[in-house]
């Protein structure tokens, strides 16, 4: 008995103590062989002292070590993006930024400053192999774009691409944002999901969510309506005038025309963000929201109103549109260096040729009012020389060193992809109605590329996969439309395209037999200087420059009255052109040419035929 007691009193006693033992030599295993802590990074975002234009980030980066090989390589580094999507320009947002330190240590109390030096133009690098790290640097926010950020004593607005850095190895992981307006601002807009229970904290599902969501800082109105079953919510700064009713309303009709194009809406709500400043702007597209800057009458006029319009019609349509119906070289992004593509024209220009044809189906646009923009658009390119220079493939192409950088000459040289595209977006939409006899249009080609490549491919498309899927939907072979059309600066054959609607291009121009100078000036202190000259036009052949102040044609003195004093003459006529060009002075005979603008229009063909009318009934959405 004594034995077997004794046994079981041994028994108890090591029962008792077992879990003491396994935490005991838990603690003594390395740290290298336990599970690590999933690596996170939280933004803070301040700026207490808005009227300095600065804003001041924090960025947290915890349990980070493994991920970004710290350990290995006895450092880590920390980018800044060099340009934002949607607009295709190197814009270098790190000459923005000062005062880069970093320190190392889970908490504040436990923060050691660490050594960081700048490697390249957008990148430091910070000698630690700690596990957690603070960032801390101040942005000069002092331009207020679309595609830039800013700050001032009445709001803030950040676009991320300039506001927050990134390692790569951390950008596909869940972000944070924390937001510290300046304190006498109440309100944030973004199109982040918010963090319950935290007052301006925002979630990323990664950094390209993160550089995709715009913020509005300050007290801006808002209002909100639902379309398509998404609640939408507008954010208006700038001190304005507009009925919020009627407002609502229009842009409900927008967004539900929009959204009849590809059928099915991808968001869970929607931003507006809108700037009313006097030079207005345009707008930037984002996955979930847009910024639209715009003038403070936008809304003073009809003509105003409806340019608005077509505006938010622009830019929301791009949620399809670039932000899923998208090329492959539109994302995932590089955002260190240009991404090129041939398809800005299908991106921005078919956009530009929807935004018109969606206040067409909304009600904004009659047939004919319609009619008279689409005939516009074809003036417009066709009266600039770079249209028989550059296709709309290398225009798109360019993008990052001729679209955003034009210089006197660009227009003899280059042609918009907006513009060009625009154009493009009609004649395809017209190609795919007449080759399915009305069965279909170019919203059953985005739908195709939607399902296909957004929704099962996830991915972008090819510039032969869009060409295949365009013939596809169409019925047949689009040669012309692609190897005149988008490849080349060949003229286009426009009455191809519209005679199946029953239409005809005519140029009312056709008929002027006055003379052409072919000089563009701008008049300043009563002077009139050259600012542009049309390739071969008069003043291009016989050798007038840019900046030469005209002083006389004829001996009679020119000064904002150029076009009054050349008016009437005759092609063959010879100019005596006074001109100062670089303090001396010389005179320079030119002799008119013919000129060579257009002004197209569009009229209906004798004797349409049943199927004509039919087809332009379905075209403009006629019942």
């Amino acid at each position: 008995m004594k034995k077997n007691a004794r046994l079981l009193y041994l028994l108890t006693v090591w029962t008792f103590f077992i879990p003491f033992l396994s935490t005991a030599t838990d603690l003594l295993v390395d740290d290298e062989t336990l599970p690590a802590a999933s690596p996170s990074v939280t933004y803070v975002l301040s700026m207490p002292e808005p009227q300095t234009h600065y804003f001041e980030v924090e960025m947290q980066l915890k349990n980070v070590a493994a991920a970004t090989n710290a350990k290995k390589n006895g450092y880590i580094d920390i980018k800044m993006p060099v340009w934002t999507p949607g607009s295709y320009l190197i814009r270098e947002y790190a000459k923005n930024v000062d005062g880069f330190t970093a320190s190392a240590g889970r908490d504040a109390g436990s923060e050691k400053k660490v050594l960081s030096e700048k490697i390249r133009k957008n990148a430091w690098r910070v000698y630690t192999i700690d596990d957690n790290l603070t960032v801390r640097y101040k942005v000069y926010a002092n331009e207020l774009t679309v595609r830039t950020s800013f700050v001032d004593i009445e709001h803030g607005y950040v676009t991320p691409a300039g506001m927050f850095m990134y390692h790569d190895a951390l950008k596909t992981i869940p972000l944070r944002v924390v937001v510290q307006p300046y304190k006498a601002w109440k309100s944030v807009a973004t199109a982040l999901e918010p963090v319950a229970g935290q007052n301006f904290t925002y979630e990323a599902a990664d950094f390209d969510l993160l550089i995709d969501s715009p913020i509005e800082i300050g007290n801006h109105k808002t209002f909100s309506f639902t379309a398509s079953d998404i609640p939408h919510t507008v954010s208006m700064f700038g001190d304005v005038e507009y009925n919020e009713k009627k407002l609502a309303e229009d842009y409900k009709r927008v967004c539900e025309a929009a959204a009849t194009v590809v059928g099915e809406h991808p968001c869970k709500h929607y931003t507006f963000i809108v700037h009313h400043i006097p030079p207005g702007g345009g707008g930037l597209e984002h996955l979930n929201s847009t910024t639209l800057e715009t003038t403070r009458n936008a809304y003073a006029t009809e003509a105003n109103y409806k340019r608005f319009l077509s505006l938010v019609a622009h830019e929301y349509f791009h949620l399809w549109n670039v932000k899923r119906i998208r090329p492959i070289a539109l994302g995932p992004f590089d955002y260190e260096n240009e991404n090129y593509t041939h398809m800005l024209w299908l991106s921005e220009g078919c956009t530009s040729f929807y935004q018109e044809y969606i206040l067409r189906r909304a009600g904004f646009h009659t047939p004919d009012a319609y009619l008279t923009l689409v005939a516009s658009g074809i003036t417009e390119i066709e009266n600039q020389p770079g249209t028989r220079i550059q296709s709309a493939a290398e225009s798109s192409w360019d993008a990052w060193i001729k679209g955003y950088r034009p210089n006197e000459n660009s227009a003899n040289t280059q042609i918009s992809y907006y513009s060009k595209g625009s154009v493009l977006g009609t004649l395809l939409n017209l190609a795919i109605l007449a080759g399915s006899n009305g069965q279909r249009n170019m919203d059953d080609l985005l739908r195709l590329l939607y399902n296909e490549y957004y929704k099962k491919q996830k991915r972008g498309f090819t510039d032969n996969e869009f060409r295949q899927a365009a013939e596809q939907v169409a019925g047949r072979k689009l040669d012309d439309f692609f190897n005149i059309g988008v490849n080349t600066a060949e003229p286009i054959n426009y009455d191809a395209y519209f005679e199946p609607v029953g239409l005809q291009l005519v140029n009312l121009a056709s008929k002027t037999q006055d003379g052409f100078l072919g000089a563009a000036t701008t008049i300043a202190n009563g002077k009139s200087t050259i600012s542009s000259v049309r390739r071969g036009s008069a003043a291009y052949n016989d050798g007038l420059n840019v900046g030469d102040e005209i002083i006389s044609i004829d001996k009679v003195r020119v000064g904002d009255d150029l076009l009054r004093i050349i008016s009437g003459r005759r092609v063959g006529e010879t100019l005596k052109v006074l001109v100062n060009r670089a303090g001396f002075v010389r005179e320079i005979p030119v002799t008119l040419t013919q000129n060579p603008l257009v002004s197209y229009r569009l009229e209906p063909l004798p004797n349409q035929t049943a199927e004509q009318k039919a087809l332009y009934s379905k075209w403009l959405y006629i019942k």
